[in-house]
């Protein structure tokens, strides 16, 4: 088992860019699969990145290819998403999620998710 908390969500302009970090408990954070997930508003959880244990693949949702990276620190248990250029259809709670061995971008192949961080893009 492995438990997840986000941070780094806040408030920011249009075209600018934040680092969200996704801190897990335990020794087993490398045998994990992780991904990005976000919920904005009256709207169904959607998938951003996903990653593979030891870092590699990558895969992003179209929406945010090219502004957002998804990267992993094994040592420190810790899973970032850095997001760039940031726009306001990207405003949404941000969670982090721990799956199997396997990267994938299907929401119900994760096992375990953190609280969520929000994220608001002002324009």
């Amino acid at each position: 088992q492995v438990q997840l908390v986000e941070s780094g969500g806040g408030l920011v302009q249009a075209g600018g860019s934040l680092r969200l970090s996704c801190a897990a408990s335990g020794r087993t954070f490398g045998s994990y699969a992780m991904g990005w997930f976000r919920q904005a508003p009256g709207k169904e959880r959607e998938f951003v990145a996903a990653i593979g244990r030891i870092g590699e693949p990558t895969y992003y949702a179209d929406s945010v290819k090219g502004r957002f990276t998804i990267s992993r620190d094994n040592a420190k248990n810790t899973l970032y998403l850095q997001m760039n250029s940031l726009k306001p259809e990207d405003t949404a709670i941000y969670y982090c999620a721990a799956g199997g061995r396997i990267a994938t971008i299907v929401r119900l192949e994760y096992d375990y998710w953190g609280q969520g961080t929000q994220v608001t893009v002002s324009s």
